[in-house]
């Protein structure tokens, strides 16, 4: 990567800057696999030990990936933003050994406000859950030039 002030070398930057950051995703083992501007992409691995009683992922894991895709895809144009809501729907359980996806893209962006639609899959592209989340710009920038 390198920057040459593209919105793209932006978004890059602030993803790293992010990441590094980011105890609580790199606890889990997610990775941050692509970032463009209002998009991220973000996996984990289902460990046994984000099992829930039914031998499935339990749902705050679930729940969790989907956040930080959508706080990586609404950071990615280098604006400090915060969550000031989500839903999400789960479809189907989440076993031991998948690997999830959260595919985060931008739907809506008027000032300080955005949406985002994060979709969360398994390694063979079954869906898992559906989230959205809405966005606040705050100030600052998540990564300085």
């Amino acid at each position: 990567m390198h920057d040459d002030g593209s919105p793209q070398a932006l978004a890059e930057l602030a993803g790293k800057t992010m990441y590094e950051r980011d105890p609580a995703s790199q606890a889990l083992g997610m990775t941050l696999d692509e970032i463009r501007p209002g998009y991220a992409r973000m996996s984990m691995h289902v460990r046994g030990d984000m099992l829930n009683g039914h031998a499935t992922c339990h749902g705050g894991y679930i729940f969790m990936l989907a956040d930080s895709a959508f706080a990586f895809a609404c950071n990615s144009h280098n604006f400090n933003t915060v969550g000031a809501g989500c839903t999400i729907d789960y479809l189907a359980p989440g076993r031991e050994g998948d690997v999830l996806v959260a595919e985060a893209v931008e739907q809506a962006l008027q000032g300080k406000t955005g949406v985002y639609d994060i979709t969360v899959t398994n390694q063979e592209g079954k869906k898992i859950a559906l989230f959205r989340g809405k966005s606040h710009r705050v100030s600052g920038m998540v990564a300085e030039r």
